[in-house]
C-alpha cells in the first residue's frame, strides 16, 4: 500500500503547499476563514451607531449589544480556530502515527461540527435581532448593508463548516481503514 492514510506512507517527507492548496478541507478552511473576518469585520465597522442626541454607541440590531458581542466573538474564535486547524492541515502529513492522525481528525470533526453549530445560531440571533430592529433607530439607514451581510456570512458558515466536519468524517473513515488494514496485513504495509 503506497500512499497509506492521506500520506502516512510519507510521513516526514518534505512539506508541498500544492498539495496542501488541492485539498477540499483546506480550501473550505480559507473559505470559512474568509466569511469569519467578513463577519466579525462588518460588525466592528458598521456594527455600531449613535445618534447626536444620545452620546452613547448602540448595536445595530435592535439596540442589543448582546448581538453585536456574539457576532464578533464567534468571528474572530471562528478566525483563530481556522488559522489553528490550517496549521494542522500543514502538520497533518508529518504525523506518522495512525492513532496520532485519528486523534487530530477526531478533533477536526468535533470542532468543526461544534462551528456549524455556534454559526447556526449566530445566524438565527442576528437575524431575529434584525427583524426586530426599529427603522427609528436608524433613520438613515447607515450600516445595514454590514449588517445584512454579517447575517449572510453567518449563513453561508453554516455550510462550510458543517462541510469541514463532513469531509473530517470521511478522512476519519480512511485512517480507520488504513488501521484495519496494517493490522490485519502487517508485511504487506510496508513496500
Amino acid at each position: 500500500m503506497e500512499g497509506g492514510a492521506y500520506g502516512a506512507g510519507k510521513a516526514g517527507g518534505a512539506f508541498d503547499p500544492h498539495t496542501l492548496v488541492r485539498q477540499p478541507h483546506t480550501i473550505l478552511r480559507v473559505v470559512s476563514w474568509v466569511f469569519s473576518i467578513v463577519v466579525f469585520g462588518s460588525i466592528v465597522n458598521e456594527g455600531y451607531l449613535n445618534t447626536p442626541s444620545e452620546g452613547k454607541e448602540f448595536c445595530i440590531y435592535n439596540r442589543n449589544p448582546n448581538a453585536c458581542s456574539y457576532g464578533v466573538a464567534v468571528g474572530v474564535f471562528a478566525f483563530l480556530t481556522c488559522l489553528l486547524y490550517l496549521a494542522l492541515d500543514v502538520y497533518f502529513p508529518q504525523i506518522s502515527s495512525v492513532k496520532d492522525r485519528k486523534k487530530a481528525v477526531l478533533s477536526d470533526i468535533g470542532v468543526s461540527a461544534f462551528w456549524a453549530f455556534l454559526w447556526f445560531v449566530g445566524f438565527c440571533y442576528l437575524a431575529n435581532q434584525w427583524q426586530v430592529s426599529k427603522p427609528k433607530d436608524n433613520p438613515l439607514n447607515e450600516g445595514t448593508d454590514a449588517a445584512r451581510a454579517a447575517i449572510a456570512f453567518s449563513f453561508f458558515s453554516i455550510f462550510t463548516w458543517s462541510l469541514t466536519a463532513a469531509l473530517a468524517v470521511r478522512r476519519f473513515k480512511d485512517l480507520t481503514f488504513q488501521e484495519e488494514y496494517s493490522t490485519l496485513f502487517p508485511d504487506s504495509a510496508q513496500p
